[in-house]
């Protein structure tokens, strides 16, 4: 199993002793080690997954398939780069490129289905076939540079069939390798997993795809620094985790009492009709912060989706709805007891408790200390590329 290692401030690959006496498991836990590329984590997840449903042999075309599906999500979903961007603005990683092409290509929404993308590769297959090769250049080859070590003959990298024959050397006389390849060119190149490992790999995928997980997240949270939670953006998440409903409550009692104008129509919020939908996205924050939630016209939620609304004037109306529910916390009971309620899901912010929701903040005080914490995060995610939505 994969366990925590205070050491090293990480996850160590712990694998059953039964395998070690076989398999070189120290040479296996260097597969992901010093990456130059994301996809390098996407290679080894992917050919775990293939292996656990029993695939002996496969190619490099199912695996690289098998990579951008992996990878639409967070790429499409959440702007996520998966080796950061070149000074000139270009991205750099070739598995993010093919995803960004296959997003060209067709009107795949970001929670595509796998079937549905890889239906989606198969149609434009030869309109992807440049970004796909990209991504067989080396990676196959340096996944396995960790089990090179035991050999002192040298690797010739530029070379493709010299190292095909190195890897089937290594595997014949030093050590037992995961993978061989055949002698096919490009995509259609035969990938053949080794019995002795399909079987340890297949008695322990949860923790070696828990591993490559981790080693990923960290990879991905140094490519993209400003994004906050990045451990939850790696797969679709359960629509169930928003915890709106005291938000909600709170801005009921509120509407019972004061008027509220929509942040984009400017007309009275009914209280029967309205939504509760974060200024800046959920997608982006990944979190349920009462400083970031709106009440707003339930036909407009939609459209806007998860853009950000344009800053001028949006969030001057934004600020002076917080700012009226500021003041009824203050003055209400029965309102700051459904400020208090939200506690549990919608108050973890620090900043929010101990300055723009303390008592005594003129509106100016409270306007500029919800500026100085929201419009970093807001500059941050038009960075990492989420469009503005100006209403129509």
């Amino acid at each position: 199993m994969a366990e925590y290692d205070p050491a090293k401030d990480g996850f160590a690959l712990k694998i059953d002793e039964k395998y070690r006496n076989t398999l070189d498991i120290e040479s296996f836990s260097r597969m992901m080690k010093d990456p130059s590329y994301c996809y390098k984590f996407y290679w080894l997840e992917a050919i775990v997954q293939l292996i656990s449903e029993g695939i002996r042999e496969t190619t490099f075309d199912v695996v690289i398939d098998e990579m951008i599906c992996n990878a639409w999500y967070s790429v499409r979903e959440f702007h996520i780069h998966l080796s950061g961007i070149m000074a000139d603005g270009q991205v750099r990683d070739g598995l993010e490129r093919a995803v960004l092409k296959l997003t060209e290509l067709t009107c795949l929404p970001a929670n595509a289905s796998k079937v549905e993308i890889k239906n989606a590769i198969k149609e434009h297959n030869d309109e992807l076939r440049v970004f796909k090769e990209q991504l067989t250049n080396m990676v196959p080859y340096r996944a396995l540079s960790g089990f090179f070590n035991r050999s002192e003959e040298v690797a010739e990298w530029n070379k493709t069939r010299r190292m095909i024959a190195y890897i089937e050397r290594i595997n014949r006389n030093v050590v037992l390798l995961p993978y061989i390849l055949g002698p096919e060119s490009k995509l259609k190149k035969t990938i053949y997993f080794q019995e002795a490992w399909m079987r340890m790999i297949q008695d322990q995928t949860v923790p070696i795809l828990g591993w490559v997980q981790y080693e990923k997240v960290k990879w991905l949270q140094n490519n993209n620094p400003e994004v906050p939670g990045l451990v939850y953006k790696l797969a679709p998440m359960d629509e169930k985790m928003r915890k709106l409903n005291h938000v909600r409550k709170l801005w009921n009692g509120i509407l019972q009492v004061s008027e509220i104008r929509d942040v984009f129509t400017n007309e009275p919020v009914a209280r029967k009709s309205y939504d509760v939908d974060h200024f800046i996205p959920w997608s982006f924050v990944m979190n349920d912060e009462l400083w970031n939630l709106m009440p707003m016209d339930s036909s407009l939620n939609s459209a806007k989706s998860n853009r950000l609304p344009k800053w001028d004037p949006f969030f001057g109306r934004f600020a002076r709805n917080q700012y009226v529910m500021y003041g009824l916390i203050h003055k209400k009971d029965g309102i700051h007891k459904l400020y208090e309620d939200c506690y549990k899901d919608n108050l973890h912010s620090i900043w929010a408790g101990q300055e723009l929701y303390r008592k005594g903040n003129s509106e100016e005080e409270f306007y500029n200390i919800l500026q100085k914490n929201m419009q970093p995060v807001y500059d941050s995610a038009r960075r990492q590329g989420y469009e503005v939505w100006v209403r129509g």
